[in-house]
C-alpha cells in the first residue's frame, strides 16, 4: 500500500494556470498505477465556489472507493461563518476526512482550527513559506494534526523550509509532506531531524509525477520499516482519528464513509474500517 497524500482532481474556475484552471486524473492515474501508488487523497483545485468544488471531489471519490478519500477545501476568508457547515456537509455526505487549506486564498483562522478539532480531522495548511506563525496555530491546537506540505515552500524557499525543520522535530502535532520538494539534502534532514513518523509520501498531482516523487522517498535508503511509515502508515494514522468520528456534543454522521480497499485487505464490515486497519502496526 502506497498512500498519496496531496492531489487535486475536479474543475477550477480561475483560468490563469492548471492550479485553478482544471485537474484531470487520467495521466496521474496511469502513472501513479506504473509507480506503485494505490490509493490517493483528493482536493479541489483552487475555487472561488469551494462548496461546488467539494462537491466535485466527491462525485469523483465516489466513483471509486476503493481508491480515494476526500478533503474538503475551504477558504477561511470567503467561506467565514459556513466553514463549520461545509465541513460537516463534506463529513457527514461525502465521507471526507480531513480538510484543506491554502495561503494563496487566505490565512487558516480559528473557525477552520475548530472545526477540525470539533471532528477530528487534520488540516493540510500550505502556508507558502510563511512558517513562523506554524508554532502559534499548532500550539493553539494541540489536538490537531497539521500537515505543512512542501517543508512550507513548494517555491523552493530554502531559508523557509530549513526554519520550518525545527517546528517540525520539535512539535508533536506538525507533518509535513514529499510534494514539489527540490532541495534533497533539506528532505533528508527533515527525516533525520524529526524522524520518519512526521513526514508523509505526496505528489501534488496530477501536474507532478508520482513515480518522480515517490522516487525521493526511496532514494532516502531508509529502512523498509520507515519507509512505509513515510508512504502509508503515517497519513492512515491521521485518518483513524477522522474515522472515529465528532468530539462530545457534535451531531453523528448520518452514513459512515465507503473507504478504500486494497490487496489483501479483508473487505469491510460494520464494525471495522478496512482502509484505516491497513495502517496498523502489523501492517505499517
Amino acid at each position: 500500500m502506497i498512500v498519496d497524500c496531496h492531489c487535486h482532481a475536479g474543475t477550477g474556475d480561475g483560468l490563469t494556470g492548471p492550479w485553478d484552471t482544471r485537474a484531470p486524473l487520467s495521466r496521474y492515474l496511469r502513472r501513479a498505477d506504473a509507480a506503485g501508488v494505490t490509493h490517493t487523497v483528493l482536493f479541489a483545485p483552487f475555487s472561488s465556489d469551494y462548496t461546488v468544488a467539494n462537491r466535485e471531489v466527491a462525485r469523483i471519490v465516489a466513483a471509486a472507493p476503493e481508491r480515494f478519500v476526500g478533503f474538503a477545501f475551504v477558504d477561511p476568508a470567503r467561506d467565514r461563518g459556513r466553514v463549520s457547515s461545509m465541513v460537516a456537509e463534506a463529513v457527514r455526505r461525502h465521507g471526507f476526512r480531513g480538510i484543506k487549506v491554502h495561503r494563496h486564498d487566505s490565512r487558516i483562522t480559528r473557525e477552520v482550527c475548530a472545526a477540525a478539532r470539533a471532528w477530528r480531522l487534520p488540516v493540510l495548511y500550505d502556508v507558502m513559506g510563511d512558517v513562523a506563525p506554524v508554532r502559534l496555530i499548532a500550539e493553539e491546537y494541540p489536538d490537531v494534526a497539521f500537515v505543512i506540505p512542501h517543508l512550507g515552500s513548494f517555491a523552493d524557499d530554502w531559508r523557509a523550509q530549513t526554519a520550518f525543520l525545527d517546528h517540525l522535530a520539535r512539535i508533536p502535532n506538525v507533518f509535513t509532506d514529499t510534494s514539489g520538494v527540490r532541495r534533497f539534502d533539506v528532505l533528508a534532514e527533515a527525516v533525520h531531524r524529526a524522524g520518519p513518523r512526521k513526514v508523509l509520501f505526496g505528489t501534488d498531482g496530477p501536474w507532478l509525477h508520482p513515480g518522480l516523487e515517490l522516487a525521493k522517498v526511496r532514494a532516502l535508503c531508509l529502512p523498509p520499516s520507515h519507509e512505509r511509515l513515510i508512504t502509508s502508515g503515517n497519513v492512515l494514522r491521521l485518518l483513524r482519528s477522522a474515522a472515529r468520528g465528532p468530539r462530545a456534543g457534535r451531531a453523528p454522521r448520518t452514513r459512515p464513509p465507503v473507504l478504500m480497499r486494497g490487496p489483501g485487505i479483508p473487505p469491510a464490515s460494520s464494525a471495522e474500517d478496512p482502509w484505516l486497519e491497513a495502517g496498523s502496526p502489523r501492517h505499517a
